[in-house]
């Protein structure tokens, strides 16, 4: 495994990541297995986990909290997130920070990862949606003051709303928030715009999530695919969705290098880019851990295929079903 400096945390953390949203509201979750995962992914050298109080309801927090202590002489990075108060996910631009992240409630959850963890400070707690027009407003900025003060809180970080990467900006030059988590994909390359430069200038942290695009960057969905009701990406992949989403990932395959797969070629054109610091692929199977770690040994792609996936950029704006 190879590691980058988190920012201006000076944090070493491993390049390719474990994000732990898979443990709930997906299907094909099994606790045991997930254990076995995070294990194997703890011993091949991954050190830092996302998760959130909207996974499960604290689920993933505490199941996190038992990895920790089953790991008590190895440094483990948690990153968590306060859930928006009124529960909707993405945040829209006419929502207000009294309606979802007050200061009292901010505090409220920072306590409520720190119990369901069962550590006494958390590495990084990000907000879990956001909107730079609450960049300058006090009440956010004097809670998480407190909270850092109080040793509750090592660093903060922002989760960006999907395809919303400048949705930021002025609240980064705050100067108060340390790290960024934004979806950065094959697809999604508009970060590189505005956000990483930026990031940059200032050294904060880049998470870079939905490597995979939610599974279309596996190459094994097709315009037939479908999922169980209750799993989220039923509501995501819906046909006007599914369909341009194959349509894209087919016009990839073409270019994935002989003896590698298409997920192996996704993560690797992340981690081609010096200005991510970590990348955070679902793992919930031994499988997948195995080779999503296997990625972090320093080969990048070569130049000219990443000029050839520049030209697959795919400039997305909200809709009611990207959520």
């Amino acid at each position: 495994m190879n590691y980058r400096t988190f920012g201006r945390t000076g944090w070493n953390i491993s390049e390719i990541g474990y994000g732990m949203w898979g443990l709930a509201g997906w299907t094909g979750s099994e606790r045991e297995t997930t254990d076995k995962a995070l294990d194997l992914a703890v011993e091949r050298g991954c050190n830092f986990f996302d998760t959130a109080w909207g996974y499960g309801e604290g689920l993933s927090e505490r199941i996190l909290g038992e990895l920790l202590k089953r790991n008590p002489d190895k440094k483990l990075y948690v990153a968590t997130k306060i859930p928006p108060k009124n529960r909707i996910w993405p945040s829209k631009p006419e929502f207000q920070l009294n309606d979802v992240f007050p200061s009292d409630y901010i505090v409220e959850y920072v306590d409520k990862s720190l119990q369901n963890l069962g550590v006494e400070t958390i590495d990084l707690m990000q907000f879990h949606v956001w909107e730079d027009s609450w960049a300058d407003r006090d009440e956010w900025k004097d809670a998480i003051t407190k909270l850092s003060e109080q040793g509750k809180v090592q660093a903060w970080g922002i989760s960006l709303n999907r395809w919303e990467p400048d949705n930021s900006l002025n609240t980064l030059k705050t100067g108060l928030i340390d790290a960024v988590q934004v979806i950065y994909n094959i697809f999604d390359q508009n970060p590189e715009d505005n956000l990483f430069p930026l990031c940059k200038k200032l050294n904060l942290g880049i998470i870079a999530r939905v490597p995979f695009d939610e599974g279309t960057l596996t190459g094994t969905f097709t315009k037939e695919t479908t999922f169980p009701a209750d799993d989220w990406r039923s509501t995501y992949f819906v046909p006007e969705n599914l369909n341009s989403s194959v349509d894209h990932a087919d016009a990839l395959k073409p270019l994935i290098p002989a003896g590698m797969t298409m997920p192996e070629m996704a993560l690797r054109f992340i981690l081609s880019n010096p200005d991510v610091h970590t990348t955070i692929p679902g793992m919930r199977q031994l499988r997948n851990v195995e080779a999503n770690t296997a990625v972090s040994d320093g080969k990048g792609l070569t130049p000219e295929l990443l000029h050839e996936l520049k030209g697959h950029r795919w400039d997305r704006t909200p809709t009611e079903w990207s959520q």
